[in-house]
């Protein structure tokens, strides 16, 4: 799409936290209208409704929206959209609980590119993880997320966060 309907898109969400949680559907509605701009078979307009969904409070009715969504191409449109709905699905589908098939989602995107979400999927799985009854493993991911951005103690916090799931390294 357009910059100009990224940046209406941006301008909406920045208005979220005017949305109490009695006035969801109000927040939507405003979305769809957004979504109502783009053509039927968009991604970006399954993308969008999901997170509307997801925000308000409804994982159940944002995951089938965040599946079509990359099941039309989301990731070929917008790498970064793509995995932002990877992340929001997994999380989704922990909340409505389906961990399992959250972990599965995210674990390759350890070994994505890097960009600014890698903590976000780190922080998202270990959710996932935890909901299964993994939490060293989760806690793991958790702490060698934080470490890089610690100002002291980033080699023992790495080297903790590899003990929880490897005491032989």
């Amino acid at each position: 799409m357009n910059a100009d309907w990224e940046e209406r898109v941006a301008a909406a969400w920045a208005t979220f936290d005017d949305y109490d949680e009695d006035h969801g559907a109000d927040f939507r509605a405003l979305i769809d209208t957004l979504v109502a701009e783009l053509p039927a078979d968009s991604p970006l307009a399954f993308f969008e409704q999901a997170c509307a969904w997801d925000s308000t409070g409804h994982s159940d009715r944002a995951v089938p929206l965040y599946r079509e969504a990359l099941a039309r191409g989301l990731g070929e449109e917008s790498q970064y959209k793509g995995r932002r709905a990877k992340i929001q699905l997994s999380s989704s589908l922990r909340n409505i609980g389906q961990a399992e098939e959250g972990v599965k989602l995210l674990t390759p995107e350890l070994d994505a590119p890097s960009d600014e979400l890698d903590d976000a999927v780190r922080g998202c799985l270990a959710l996932c993880l935890s909901s299964l009854g993994r939490d060293r493993e989760g806690l793991s991911l958790v702490l060698g997320a934080l470490a890089p951005h610690l100002p002291r103690y980033q080699r023992s916090m790495a080297n903790y966060a590899r003990l929880l799931t490897d005491p032989d390294a």
